[in-house]
């Protein structure tokens, strides 16, 4: 189990380290060695490129003579659980889960009594967007979004699909946002943002490469091919750059770890698990969280060590809040809510799944949001333009 390393190692401390350059508050988080403050702080211009899903390992094993390879710095650690629904308001707020009070795909919050889907900002059971209640994921968060925190000024460039999204909206209204089709219009709409006079944050969101990973698997020819094609795009486009007084910093908000049918385990298969739980399994098909009936604690633990122990590392929540796998510091007051009592973090290439009535199953190949090093290890790419 990789944990990750808030004391200056995660993405983060990255973000602590932009915010310090930018004239912004870090939130309390060490600014990461793998950079040097002076130069960051002395750029015209900070683009921070999130590329969704490219974790460190892969760019190893497939990037050697790349232009990310060349231009690497080291790794870092994603958050717990590495997933995007508590890595991208990390990038966002600048604060891990612990927090901006995010605990995966699918958190429960308890003042709203339902279990939504965090980033589309909807109930589980698929019902409309909250937002069309008046409702704004800011509301359950708390936490500043680090555009407004910065002496800068600050763009998102984001695919058009999620541009105007509530969660978007939510925590990018301090930013001009530019939607793109496509990468030739990804790169385009990053290069408008860097001109002029003044000082310019750009961050821009790259989620191609996470969708093709989740259904090919990230070893496909199909993930090789469309990292090459991106790596070959990023190359021309940093050319054009040149001379632009440009900090150009790379990294991804999880990696990825391919699992099989078989090591799919399934809660409609186990109903003696399932009646020890009050809520169905939320955060991450990886790392999910448990919520016990009273009473039912012997059982629960029982049942998955006897049963499901080859596959499953059960950890106590507050525990792992305890020894700092979800932040540092005094957390969002609703956070331990969010986690249950009890963690499955899965081992090898196993993952869990529990579905609620109507809902569409999700057959991916690829996944993340566990704790194994090719999920939590994400690359720091840079290089000063």
């Amino acid at each position: 189990m990789i944990k990750p390393d808030y004391h200056g190692g995660s993405i983060v401390n990255l973000m602590a380290s932009i915010a310090h350059a930018m004239g912004a508050d870090a939130q309390g988080y060490a600014a990461t060695p793998l950079l040097s403050l002076g130069p960051l702080s002395r750029a015209k211009n900070i683009l921070l490129l999130v590329i969704d899903g490219l974790g460190y390992q892969f760019l190893k094993e497939h990037g050697d003579g790349s232009f990310l390879s060349g231009k690497l710095r080291g790794r870092m650690t994603s958050v717990t659980p590495s997933a995007t629904a508590t890595a991208i308001p990390a990038f966002m707020l600048g604060v891990p889960p612990q927090q901006h009070g995010f605990s995966g795909w699918f958190t429960y919050f308890r003042e709203l009594g339902d279990m939504l889907a965090v980033l589309p900002f909807r109930s589980r059971h698929g019902s409309a967007s909250l937002g069309t209640m008046g409702l704004s994921p800011s509301d359950l968060c708390g936490c500043e979004p680090i555009f407004k925190r910065m002496q800068a000024n600050c763009s998102a460039i984001m695919p058009d699909w999620i541009a105007g999204s509530d969660f978007n909206t939510a925590f990018n209204d301090d930013a001009a946002v530019l939607p793109y089709r496509g990468l030739d219009d990804f790169f385009t709409a990053i290069g408008s943002r860097l001109a002029g006079i003044e000082r310019n944050y750009v961050y821009a969101y790259w989620p191609e490469f996470d969708a093709i990973a989740h259904k090919y698997g990230v070893e496909s020819a199909q993930a090789v091919n469309h990292f090459e094609q991106f790596d070959a795009a990023l190359e021309q486009f940093s050319r054009r750059l040149s001379g632009s007084d440009t900090a150009m910093l790379v990294t991804s908000d999880h990696g990825f770890i391919n699992t099989a049918p078989e090591h799919t385990i399934q809660m409609s298969d186990h109903p003696d698990l399932a009646e020890c739980l009050v809520l169905p399994l939320s955060g991450e098909s990886r790392f999910s969280y448990c919520y016990l009936r009273s009473g039912y604690e012997s059982l629960f633990t029982d049942y998955v060590s006897q049963q499901l122990g080859h596959c499953i590392e059960l950890k106590s929540s507050s525990e792992m809040m305890d020894e700092g796998w979800f932040g540092l510091g005094d957390p969002h007051p609703r956070f331990k809510d969010r986690i249950g009592d009890y963690i499955l973090a899965m081992k090898g290439d196993y993952k869990i799944k529990d579905r609620v009535l109507g809902e569409h199953p999700h057959l991916h190949l690829g996944v993340h949001g566990g704790v194994s090093a090719e999920e939590m290890y994400v690359p720091l790419v840079a290089a000063e333009l």
